[in-house]
């Protein structure tokens, strides 16, 4: 059944004993970096909440649904940063809840700052299986649980944030303990499932091409041992520092094909001195385009900052 066949696939890649990407993506990673990077934090001018919620493969059921909240604020002049991200992630038959703490230490370096991050978290995993229907009975294979299951992980990540007026760029693993993610009753060394770490490099730059009108073209790596390389190239036009629209392509999709995983549209607003909205549209290129109408995404940013003026945000750097 065709259903069947997709549903095991994007659960095994995602949560699974491959090498593979097991964390969620999000098409406007560059609104929500304190998830990818505790160094992050307090790069900004003022403290500001961003809330992010993520809709992939629509209409295709068990698909991956991704929601987060996250705040950061800058103390001592900017030389110390702290935060927390609390997310909820679900696929198929699997529920992650993740609650981080950041701190970030800032130095002076060139014309910018050089943030030095850590993070600590603990995570909810849990799986229903109540809800898998086999071919066979489960009873057969000791690797499939019966009924409700769950546990706990303790995590610690690190990373490293540069910074200018119109530059940043970022190197950070979020996690680095490879946890037991198994819920079978197996021996130690027939584990089947761990966490794996993750390694995300971003950059971005910013231009002024005419009144009024800025460039940034941005890009996410991300990487896993074993696994290929992702990415997201992003490119960005603002208008009158309140206006945002761009163009995501991320790599990826099907490996016979080649032409990636997705091209993504985005369009945003500054709505006042304090707040933005967001949304993005992914158009699908695997061959998940047929059982899904793509992927939704939208973000709010709320901002605490004084404004310069009545009509733009303090920091209007968009990074």
């Amino acid at each position: 059944m065709k259903f069947f066949f997709v549903f095991s696939i994007a659960t095994l890649i995602s949560i699974g004993g491959l090498r593979a990407q097991q964390e969620a993506q999000q098409t406007q990673f560059f609104y929500y970096k304190l998830g990818y990077n505790p160094a992050y934090a307090g790069s900004v001018q003022a403290p500001h909440i961003t809330a992010l919620y993520r809709k992939q493969w629509i209409g295709l059921k068990g698909a991956p649904e991704f929601q987060a909240l996250s705040f950061n604020m800058p103390l001592l002049n900017q030389r110390i940063g702290v935060g927390g991200n609390i997310s909820r992630y679900t696929i198929g038959i699997t529920e992650l809840y993740t609650a981080e703490a950041v701190y970030s230490y800032r130095l002076p370096l060139g014309h910018g700052m050089l943030g030095l991050g850590i993070s600590g978290s603990v995570r909810s995993i849990s799986q229903d299986f109540t809800q898998v229907q086999g071919t066979q009975p489960s009873s057969i294979d000791a690797s499939i649980p019966d009924g409700y299951q769950q546990k706990y992980l303790l995590n610690f990540g690190a990373g490293l944030y540069y910074t200018t007026e119109h530059f940043y760029l970022g190197l950070s693993t979020p996690r680095f303990l490879k946890n037991n993610i198994d819920f079978a009753d197996l021996s130690q060394d027939a584990v089947i499932s761990r966490e794996v770490a993750h390694v995300y490099f971003m950059m971005g730059i910013l231009f002024d091409i005419a009144d009024y009108t800025q460039f940034q073209p941005q890009v996410l790596i991300k990487y896993v041992e074993n696994a290929p390389i992702d990415a997201d190239l992003n490119f960005m036009l603002i208008f009158d520092e309140r206006f945002v629209t761009g163009l995501t392509y991320r790599l990826g999709g099907s490996s016979i094909t080649a032409v990636g995983e997705s091209i993504d549209l985005i369009l945003g607003m500054q709505v006042n001195e304090f707040l933005y909205f967001g949304m993005s549209y992914d158009l699908t290129f695997s061959d998940l385009r047929d059982y899904s109408s793509g992927s939704g995404e939208a973000v709010l940013r709320f901002n605490f900052g004084e404004s310069r003026h009545s009509d733009h945000i303090e920091d209007p750097r968009f990074f």
